[in-house]
């Protein structure tokens, strides 16, 4: 995957706070998009203090959306996505052809894994009172991230449809 030299490098452990965490996802799509990441998993219970809604991320997602590319997003409800993120919530329907959004409501919020994995670099908040955790490229930080995610998935269901239709 080619390396875009204007993008600083994803960060490698701990990260902490609000402001890291925001940072951190900003990066990652940008990343995403310079790199071609093929495949995105996304994991959290409601999504709300990401920062989806955000006129640079939805830039990244615009860039990082081209055929053959899939994004998998998993919560719990996504209440807050609709209610916090309109942008995303259009580039959701926009892209819908590459958008799989499931939901899960049997994991409990302080258990439901808050989580980006891709096939390069993952990162998860360990703590979510203080939106800390750990970040990084190792191989087994991916797989072990990556079997949680299917798991979770496999007991997930259809959720946040593009469109809903109504009478």
């Amino acid at each position: 995957m080619p390396v875009d030299a204007s993008l600083p490098a994803l960060p490698q452990g701990r990260f902490s706070g609000p402001a890291e965490f925001a940072e951190l996802l900003r990066l990652a799509f940008a990343t995403a998009a310079a790199q071609g990441w093929r495949e995105i998993i996304l994991s959290d219970s409601t999504f709300e203090d990401w920062p989806l809604g955000e006129r640079v991320v939805a830039q990244a997602l615009n860039d990082w959306s081209k055929s053959g590319r899939k994004l998998t997003m998993l919560a719990k409800n996504y209440d807050g996505v609709l209610r916090r993120h309109a942008r995303f919530t259009s580039w959701r329907r926009t892209w819908a052809h590459i958008v799989d959004c499931r939901g899960n409501s049997a994991i409990s919020a302080d258990d439901f894994p808050s989580a980006l994995w891709s096939p390069v670099w993952v990162f998860q908040r360990l703590d979510l009172k203080h939106c800390a955790g750990v970040a990084g490229p190792e191989a087994a930080r991916r797989l072990a991230l990556r079997e949680r995610l299917d798991d979770c998935l496999r007991r997930s269901s259809p959720a946040f449809p593009a469109t809903t239709l109504g009478i």
